[in-house]
Order: C-alpha cells, then structure tokens, then sequence
C-alpha cells in the first residue's frame, strides 16, 4: 500500500505530451506572427508612401507635380511608387518646368542606418537640401543633422556635378572634420556627431557617383516628364 506522501505525487506528462503542446503553441505563435505581418505590411508600407511624397516636396519646395522613374540599363522609365529598385522622383512646377531631383539614399549611422531624401538640381550641379526618412541616433548629438544651422549650410549648393564623361561624379562628396570644409563638395562636420555626419557624407556620394550621371544622361526625358 502506498504512504500518503507517494499518493500526493502529481503524475508529470509524458515527453510526447509536452513536446505535442509546444509544438501547438509555437504553430500558433507563428501564425499569428503573420497575420500581424499581412495585416499591417500594407499600412506600413502606406505610411512610408506618404513621408516620402511630403519628403518629396520638402526638399524640392517649388514643385506642385511630381513623376517617379526608375532606372533600368543607364535609362529612366516611367513607374509607379511600388517599383523596386533605383527611383528617381522628379518634380515640376505649375507650368510642367522640371525643378529638380529628389533621390534617396542610406548608410549605417551610429546606432543604425539613416535613410535621407535628399534635392538635386541637375542644371547647377547641386544638392539643395534634404529630409530624413529614418534615423535613431542619439538625441541632441545624431538628430542635430536636421537642425544645426552650420550643417544645414552645406546644403545651400553641395557640388555634386557630373564629370565630362558623365561616368560618376566630378568630385567625391566627402565630410571633413569640424571647421576645414574648403571645397563645395565636403561636408563640414557637426562637432560631437562627426559619425552620422560622415554617414550623410558617405550615403550622397555613393548616391550621387550612381544616379547622377543617370540623370544626366536622361535629362532631356525628365524635362519632358514623359518616358
């Protein structure tokens, strides 16, 4: 006869039990994972639409119309928004006159990657200014990109022009340590935040030495904002 202690012993499930039960829970985890995922991939990718269209006419304040190219084989052809790949917005003004190039561009930060939209005017050669998409630096040193008066100066014209074989850029935009900027293609560093300021440095020349010499190529289809 067994003792009242060995009748207390709770009897544990086998391991075929527990290994069923888990493996239920996790099928469930999962697919709840992606109904979540389904669910909310349209409305965020709505959402990312819409900051790049204010983007768009941010960095490019002149424009009321905008067309979105994308560049295939060194030319631009007309697209839609959901394209993938390399896209150039182009926008007009009220008499359909093209005012400039808004592009994108990316690169690791400090903390992650910042992504930017930034404005290019083909005709001078410069970049006039951008809009950050995404960024998590860290607050008051990182994020002084979208408020430091002195280095939202460089942005008045950043030569970014177009070499004579239209084969990259003329000149490597580049930052430079806090107070020797000397040419118009470097980029005067924030001082205390020289990492994200290199990453802007890095993301628009590599932007640039790419799709500039695109648009150069093609600018005769972007001023007729047709294919």
């Amino acid at each position: 006869m067994s003792t009242p202690e060995e009748q207390s012993i709770p009897e544990f499930p086998s391991s075929a039990k527990l290994i069923t039960t888990l493996a239920t829970v996790a099928m469930i985890s999962g697919l709840l994972v992606v109904l979540v995922y389904e669910y909310t991939k349209p409305i965020i990718a709505e959402n990312q639409r819409l900051a790049t269209e204010r983007a768009i006419f941010k960095v490019l304040p002149t424009a009321k119309t905008r067309l979105t190219y994308i560049v295939q084989d060194d030319k631009l052809v007309l697209a839609d928004d959901k394209a993938v790949g390399d896209l150039v917005y182009a926008g007009y003004d009220a008499q359909n006159k093209l005012v400039g190039i808004a592009l994108n561009a990316a690169a690791q930060g400090y903390q992650d990657m910042v992504k930017l939209l930034y404005g290019y005017d083909p005709e001078t050669g410069c970049i006039t200014g951008f809009d950050v998409l995404k960024s998590t630096e860290t607050p008051g040193f990182g994020t002084k990109i979208t408020t430091d008066a002195g280095f939202l100066a460089n942005f008045e014209c950043l030569d970014a022009r177009v070499n004579a074989a239209q084969s990259g850029l003329a000149n490597m935009i580049k930052t430079v340590r806090y107070g020797t900027k000397q040419q118009d293609w470097e980029i005067d560093a924030i001082s205390g935040s020289t990492i994200t300021s290199n990453a802007i440095g890095r993301m628009l020349n590599q932007s640039g030495q790419a799709l500039h010499p695109v648009i150069a190529k093609n600018l005769a289809v972007l001023k007729l904002g047709k294919k």
